[in-house]
């Protein structure tokens, strides 16, 4: 460290200077001081990349004397960026921290100053999904549309997908076209995708609303379109960082170009094992290439790791060795030695569960708070075991980034059909008559309300004597009331499980979910029939609606203890960042991590990484678990491939693998590595590219579309596209355009 205590700088002295670099280690401090040029660092998990990056930034300020409003820090996000102001300014003592900042929150910056090149005001509005989703409400109306003709998360991807990929010139609507102009292409507008598309452009403009596409591509337009705007920002930022570089995507990478071509100062810091978000633009490739960009570029290996044991990071090393796109690299452990990752297999979720409870109950009675100990999982469905048996054994915990399985809309949707059919009380009435759609509004319901309260009877009640009413002509009251009383009539008769099924299908509470996009809550809902079926297995007796309610309503119960203190649970993404002495990874079976849903090799090297960032989460210990059995689409559960990954003497294992549920893993995986789709990113061409088929001749490529499978092609000699299954895209050929 000595040799950097003897640099000159004018106006300060060298124990300023100690105090900036003081506890860094060599390869923190040859990032801090590397300051001009290009200068990329690859910071392996733990390795102290944001103590690094605000370092830096003191150290320009405190010892180069730059201003910090020369500086530009980027993060991904806005809770990053404020930790970061926090610890610059303990280092700086100085309340101007530059630009440390989002991408977007960046691009409002430069908006606000420099609207006018886009003749949009200072004060314009920047959107988020819900404000999308009222612009769509009104467009809905206006056109005549219903959920069928789209979704609403549907309509927000497609037009992610017009602003980013195939119209990424849309913006030109919103700056040149006048509103009257603009508001006559939406209503020429026919099929549905122009609709909502130049409706929702229409509705921005009306407003001056930008979203968060607009931010990034309206800055862009004006740096190409304005050079001495451009110059302007260029002069000013004459130190730009940026951190998790991992996960820019392509207009970002284009503003970074930008923004770095007069000074030529950029440090880049990111690591190509975490890349989590490839399925929101991240480009890994990026990172990874970034020294064939810029040839002349510093590379700092940053792989020492402050967080984890050593028997934690030689069984990640291990994990993410077998992934082929990455920079090969090997994570150093800075702490002692502590517990090998330990594994647990339950012959059901709930003891798989019980044994989660057991273990953070043992580690809570050797003095750790519940506070540091955390449960990851893949998706918010898997928490339900979990959080019946924690409110059983009195565990507190809290769920970050979800809302409690029990509680959630589409759980307490199906309970109160359940309640329904069995009470017929109003609460229950309440929720479920209009979910789906009967058309009882306010003004029904208010009748009804006043009609029961005359009457001294029940909402449900006052429905049955004014059914055949003209008010409720037109309605769904009849169907529902023959619904209700037909399940009623057997309740006794028919398992709960069935009831549930049938009721969901019934009243169309499913298809409406279907019809939203709304796989998530669909995941719920198939989560909550699973619960009901291991229920009615394991009491044996009374096993009746009745029962189940009774059963139900003590897991909805608040009634848990009012403690300070609670263990953590949440999603893999959102821990990505966080850290805790004591990690449990729940759910590790082939199907649900990695997720069924991985169609691709690419996919699946990203949910290896996911599960890296999950293990790199963890301090002391780390527990890995999964359950036996079978999913609740009756098909057999697996051993995760990530646990297969992983050399077997660096876990701990609570009793050996039967070498039978090994193989039988195994010759799984390969069943479904078979099925894997092409790489799209490898297929030699893209949506807008001309290409030949053997037999149809030559078309335009239309859509490339994963989960359908297949790529749709509009052939020069027919009327309408064909789909071609992705699987044999080698039939096309890419045509070169002349």
């Amino acid at each position: 460290m000595g040799v950097y205590l003897h640099i000159p700088v004018s106006g300060y002295n060298v124990h300023m200077l100690k105090d900036t670099l003081e506890g860094l280690n060599d390869d923190q401090i040859n990032a801090v001081t590397s300051t001009e040029g290009y200068v990329r660092v690859i910071a392996g998990a733990g390795s102290g990349k944001t103590r690094a990056l605000t370092h830096r930034f003191a150290y320009l300020v405190n010892e180069l004397g730059i201003r910090p409003g020369n500086i530009l820090c980027v993060t991904f996000t806005n809770k990053a960026a404020a930790e970061m102001k926090s610890r610059i300014h303990e280092l700086t003592d100085d309340n101007d921290t530059g630009y440390i900042c989002t991408f977007h929150s960046f691009c409002v910056t430069v908006l606000q100053e420099d609207s006018h090149a886009v003749s949009y005001p200072k004060s314009f509005m920047v959107l988020d999904n819900s404000d999308i989703d009222d612009m769509l409400s009104i467009i809905y109306e206006e056109r005549g549309l219903t959920l069928r003709d789209m979704t609403y998360a549907h309509a927000r991807d497609m037009f992610e997908i017009r602003k980013g990929v195939t119209e990424q010139n849309y913006y030109m609507n919103l700056i040149q076209m006048s509103l009257d102009d603009l508001h006559q292409k939406y209503m020429e507008a026919e099929n549905v995708n122009d609709i909502l598309f130049y409706g929702y452009l229409y509705q921005e403009k009306k407003c001056f609303g930008l979203d968060y596409n607009d931010l990034i591509f309206l800055t862009l337009y004006i740096f190409r379109k304005n050079p001495e705007i451009r110059l302007k920002w260029q002069k000013r930022l004459e130190y730009i960082m940026i951190d998790e570089f991992q996960d820019i995507d392509e207009p970002q990478y284009e503003l970074m170009e930008n923004l770095c071509g007069y000074h030529n100062n950029l440090f880049i810091v990111g690591d190509p094992d975490q890349t989590i978000y490839t399925w929101r633009g991240a480009q890994p490739g990026f990172l990874i290439d970034f020294d064939r960009k810029f040839p002349h570029v510093k590379t700092i290996m940053m792989m020492k790791n402050y967080r984890s044991s050593p028997q934690i990071l030689s069984a990640a090393n291990s994990l993410i060795d077998c992934n082929h796109d990455r920079i090969q690299k090997e994570l150093i452990p800075m702490l002692s030695a502590e517990r090998k990752p330990v594994f647990y297999s339950g012959k059901s979720s709930k003891k798989e569960a019980e044994w989660i409870a057991r273990e953070i109950e043992r580690i809570i009675e050797d003095g750790t708070m519940p506070g540091d100990i955390a449960v990851l999982y893949r998706a918010h469905y898997l928490t339900r075991p979990i959080e019946e048996v924690f409110l059983h054994e009195k565990l507190p915990y809290r769920i970050y980034s979800g809302i409690q399985f029990y509680e959630r809309k589409e759980i307490k949707d199906a309970a109160a059909y359940l309640r329904m059919i069995a009470y017929k009380d109003d609460l229950s009435f309440m929720r479920t008559v209009n979910t789906p759609k009967r058309n009882i509004g306010q003004r029904r319901m208010r009748f009804l309300k006043e009609y029961a309260e005359k009457q001294k009877c029940t909402l449900y009640e006052a429905m049955q004597a004014n059914v055949h009413t003209e008010l409720f002509n037109g309605t769904g009251a009849e169907k529902y009331i023959a619904m209700i009383e037909g399940f009623a009539s057997h309740m006794n008769e028919r398992p709960v499980s069935e009831i549930l099924s049938a009721v969901l299908d019934v009243s169309g509470y499913e298809k409406m979910l279907r019809t939203e996009g709304n796989q998530e809550r669909l995941d719920d809902l198939a989560e909550l029939k699973q619960a009901v079926y291991e229920w009615e297995t394991s009491v044996g007796e009374e096993t009746d609606l009745l029962s189940y309610l009774k059963h139900m309503t003590f897991f909805t119960s608040l009634d848990t203890p009012d403690a300070k203190d609670r263990v953590k649970l949440m999603t893999i993404h959102s821990a990505k960042g966080l850290e805790f002495p004591y990690v449990f990874l729940c759910g590790m079976n082939e199907g649900i991590f990695p997720s069924g849903k991985v169609k691709t090799e690419p996919g699946m090297e990203e949910e290896r990484r996911l599960c890296f960032v999950a293990m790199t989460r963890a301090e002391k210990e780390l527990y890995f678990s999964n359950a036996e059995g079978r999913n609740a689409s009756d098909t057999s559960r697996h051993l995760s491939r990530f646990l297969l990954d992983i050399d077997s003497s660096l876990l701990e294992f609570t009793e050996p693998l039967k070498e039978e549920r090994v193989k039988k893993a195994k010759e799984y995986i390969i069943q479904l590595n078979s099925r894997f789709l092409p790489d799209p990113d490898k297929l030699g061409f893209q949506e807008g590219d001309r290409v030949r088929h053997r037999v149809f001749g030559p078309g335009t490529v239309k859509k490339i579309d994963m989960d359908e499978e297949a790529v749709f092609v509009k052939f020069d000699t027919m009327n309408t596209p064909r789909a071609i299954s992705i699987r044999a895209a080698g039939k096309l050929e890419k045509i070169e355009r002349s």
